[in-house]
């Protein structure tokens, strides 16, 4: 069955030798990149364009056309390849149109060898743009897949090829142009089939397949056309039969309608590939798994606004047929409408229900991909119930990333992906104990949501201490009055603080002093170049500062110098962790609000106020607390404070 693909929806490739069709309508440039697994172009020598066609494992047209077959052989590509990007562009010179609004909708196929499709996609939405990334070919657990990305570039040809990554993006563009202004037109040819070894030695010269060029491409009429809306098509309708075979191509010719050709058996589908922990890309196992779970995490993303997104074309596609026979007098009423209604209702269901079958797929996938990378996760990536931490030692450096919490959407809420961010911290932590933004904190007594909202803080100050060498983090607190002590327990109790937590607006303007201080002392070392020239004894450990009960204790000069420390301390070391209702600081009016927004805005309760940067899903944020009467928190902190006296810090 032909998969016919939305934006950002994938499917999996069921061989490495592929043909890719385009058909335009109007003539357009054709190319390939090859990338890593962050999908960066290392240089010109890794793009297929007019001017050089050819590259491992994928070879383009050398001209505009309205129609295009690029070679495709996956198994061919370097071994550092993780990603072929197929890139479309309008030409300039030739009398077309300028912007890909102003034409049709480019049609894109992934095929076998034989013709038969494996996927297909309708680039619908574009207007101004003269250039789009089409499809991505990736690599994912040792098998390919193919995405459907539809990325367009008002700025042309250069800015695509900019945002691959590469360097002097305009030159390249105008040696493609000039390639395609000079008509350097030359057939394509299908990759070769692989010859067993035994055979090679066998024969000398085996006979090449016979070169296909853009006249032996099937009529337009035998692909399927745009919707007639800007709404994308669901991802899995039926597709369309393999194209009849061109004249003079051997055999004889089919006249029958496309749709009505007896079609050929379908091959069984390959099972999906067992997942492996650390399969992704990396120099060191942590950064594998890293990745890994990135790659998880934008997988999920985009199948499910693959879904989504075929509900709601199966909505508007019923909404329309049901309108349509409403407008009609004659088959408002009686047999006729109801009959028609029936059908409107069984292809919107039909259509659901395969958008549900691949979500249910590529869900079931994650699911096997969670269960295998959970457990192998380092301390740093793993929840508190983990075992891992049972075999707890003080790293002698610190990790790239920590884990802040999960993350899940409700098409499978047992699915959760691990929410890690970078080391060192970029941007402060909101731990916000407010009710008005979340309807679960507002099911919970004031007090109790702010016991919660300290663990959730102490959780993550333990995490951050457990993860980093010893001496090289340092937590202070501020408790203007001294209301969260039962949830400090843990880090006074195991002696892991700078200091005891500060208490009134003396020791509110103590700790913030010495912070910015600090802040000023580094900044200016590194302006001066001279980063060893800092005074003797001072603190040069990360600094993570804890602020609970905001604005209790604090005067217009300290607010200042928090405002500095948030904005300043993480350029310098200097990290800030507000336990904190925005409504209790409201007298500030739109003072602080740079200072919320410098923050990330977690909460200690399950809630769905983050957005990913490709679809905009709304993520439901977990955060990340220890088991009820475990003793793991402490068991931690107490190895933090043993490995802190052996060494001296």
């Amino acid at each position: 069955m032909t998969a016919e693909l939305v934006r950002g929806q994938n499917h999996p490739l069921p061989d490495t030798r592929l043909e890719i069709r385009v058909s335009a309508g109007h003539p357009v440039v054709a190319g390939a990149t090859l990338g890593d697994e962050e999908g960066r172009v290392a240089g010109v020598e890794w793009i297929a364009h007019p001017g050089s066609p050819s590259l491992p494992g994928v070879e383009v047209s050398q001209q505009a056309a309205a129609d295009h077959r690029l070679a495709v052989d996956l198994d061919a590509v370097p071994a550092a390849v993780h990603r072929l990007s197929v890139l479309l562009a309008l030409p300039v010179g030739v009398g077309g149109p300028t912007r890909f609004g102003a034409a049709a909708a480019p049609f894109v196929a992934v095929t076998g060898l034989d013709g038969a499709p494996v996927a297909t996609y309708t680039i619908t939405g574009l207007d101004r743009e003269s250039a789009v990334v089409a499809l991505e070919l990736y690599r994912r657990q040792g098998a390919w897949k193919v995405r459907a990305m539809g990325q367009g570039y008002e700025g042309g040809l250069a800015a695509m090829l900019g945002d691959q990554g590469l360097q002097r993006p305009a030159e390249l563009a105008t040696t493609i142009l000039d390639a395609v202004s000079r008509g350097l037109a030359r057939s394509v040819s299908a990759p070769p089939p692989r010859v067993p070894e035994t055979e090679r030695v066998r024969h000398a010269a085996p006979t090449a397949p016979e070169p296909v060029t853009a006249a032996a491409e099937p009529p337009t009429t035998s692909t399927p056309t745009a919707p007639t809306t800007s709404t994308p098509t669901a991802p899995t309708l039926p597709g369309t039969p393999p194209p009849a075979p061109a004249a003079g191509g051997g055999g004889p010719i089919d006249y029958a309608h496309p749709r009505r050709r007896a079609k050929a058996p379908e091959p069984p589908r390959q099972a999906p590939p067992v997942p492996v922990a650390g399969d992704a890309g990396g120099w060191s196992m942590d950064e594998r798994l890293y990745n890994q779970v990135w790659g998880m995490f934008e997988d999920l993303a985009r199948t499910t606004a693959a879904y989504r997104s075929a509900c709601e074309f199966a909505e508007s596609r019923l909404d329309k047929e049901l309108d349509g026979v409403l407008s009609d007098p004659r088959s408002r009423i009686g047999g006729a409408g109801d009959a028609a209604r029936a059908a409107a209702r069984a292809k919107h269901d039909e259509l659901t229900a395969r958008a549900q079958e691949a979500l249910d797929r590529d869900l079931d996938q994650l699911v096997a991909e969670s269960d295998v990378v959970e457990p192998a996760l380092p301390a740093a990536y793993a929840r508190w119930d983990n075992p891992v931490w049972h075999a707890y030692r003080v790293p002698m450096e610190a990790p790239m990333a920590v884990r802040l919490g999960d993350l899940h959407l409700p098409e499978r809420t047992e699915l959760r992906i691990p929410m890690l961010v970078r080391l060192p911290l970029e941007r402060g932590l909101w731990v916000d104990m407010g009710r008005e933004h979340s309807e679960a904190a507002g099911l919970l007594d004031e007090a109790e949501l702010r016991r919660l909202a300290m663990d959730t803080a102490v959780a993550h100050a333990a995490r951050l201490l457990a993860v980093y060498p010893p001496g090289e983090f340092t937590v202070h607190v501020i408790d203007p009055a001294g209301t969260a002590a039962p949830a400090l327990a843990p880090l006074v109790g195991a002696g892991v603080l700078a200091g005891p937590p500060a208490a009134g607006a003396a020791g509110v303007q103590d700790v913030l002093g010495r912070l910015t201080e600090r802040v000023d002392l580094v900044q200016m070392a590194l302006r001066a170049g001279a980063p060893d020239a800092l005074p003797p004894g001072l603190d040069t450990a990360e600094q993570l500062l804890i602020v609970h009960d905001f604005p209790h204790g604090f005067d217009d000069r300290a607010v200042t110098r928090l405002r500095y420390l948030a904005d300043e301390g993480p350029a310098v070391g200097v990290h800030l962790m507000m336990v904190a209702d925005r409504a209790d600081a409201s007298a500030y009016g739109p003072v602080l609000d740079p200072l919320w927004r410098s923050l990330l805005r977690i909460t200690p309760v399950p809630d769905d106020h983050l957005a990913d940067p490709w679809v905009g899903h709304a993520w439901t944020y977990e955060p990340p607390l220890a088991p009820s009467g475990s003793r793991v928190l402490s068991d931690v902190l107490a190895r933090v404070a043993e490995s802190r006296r052996q060494w001296g810090s």
